[in-house]
C-alpha cells in the first residue's frame, strides 16, 4: 500500500468523526505488515476530558480484533493549516502496539499541502513499555 493510500484511507476516516465541540476532525489509518488497514477518527464527548482521539480508536478497533503486532506505518489528518502530530497520549498507545510486534512504525503527520514523514521512536525516543515491565 502506498502513502497516499493510507492518508486517503485516514481521510476517510476523518470523514466519520464526531467533534461537535471543537470541529476538528481528525483521521488515522495504521497499517499492518500483513496489508490490513485499521482506521479510526476521533469522537468527542461533551465532557472534554472524556474525548478520544482517531489514533487511540485506531488501535482499540485493532486490538479488539485480537491484532497484537505488525504495526509498520500510521497516517494522521486534520482540517489544520499544518501537518498534524499524534498527541502524547497517542504515541503512547501507538507504542505499546509497536513494542508488541517490535517495530518501530512510519508515522505521516499530513497536512493540507505537506506530508512530514518520521518513526514513532523519533516522537517518542525512550519510550516506556511493554519491555519495561520485565
Amino acid at each position: 500500500m502506498s502513502d497516499d493510500d493510507l492518508i486517503a484511507a485516514a481521510r476517510g476516516a476523518a470523514a466519520n468523526s464526531y467533534s461537535p465541540y471543537s470541529n476538528f476532525a481528525v483521521g488515522a489509518a495504521l497499517l499492518f505488515a500483513d496489508g490490513s488497514v485499521v482506521t479510526g477518527t476521533n469522537i468527542e464527548n461533551a465532557s472534554y476530558g472524556l474525548a478520544l482521539c482517531a489514533e487511540t480508536v485506531a488501535v482499540s478497533k485493532a486490538m479488539a480484533d485480537g491484532v497484537r503486532g505488525g504495526l509498520v506505518a500510521v497516517a494522521v489528518t486534520g482540517p489544520g493549516e499544518m501537518p498534524i502530530t499524534p498527541c502524547g497520549r497517542c504515541r503512547q498507545v501507538l507504542n505499546e502496539l509497536a513494542q508488541l510486534g517490535g517495530t518501530d512504525p512510519a508515522i505521516l503527520c499530513v497536512g493540507p499541502d505537506e506530508v512530514r514523514r518520521t518513526t514513532l521512536t523519533a516522537l517518542l525516543p525512550d519510550a516506556f513499555g511493554p519491555a519495561s515491565l520485565v
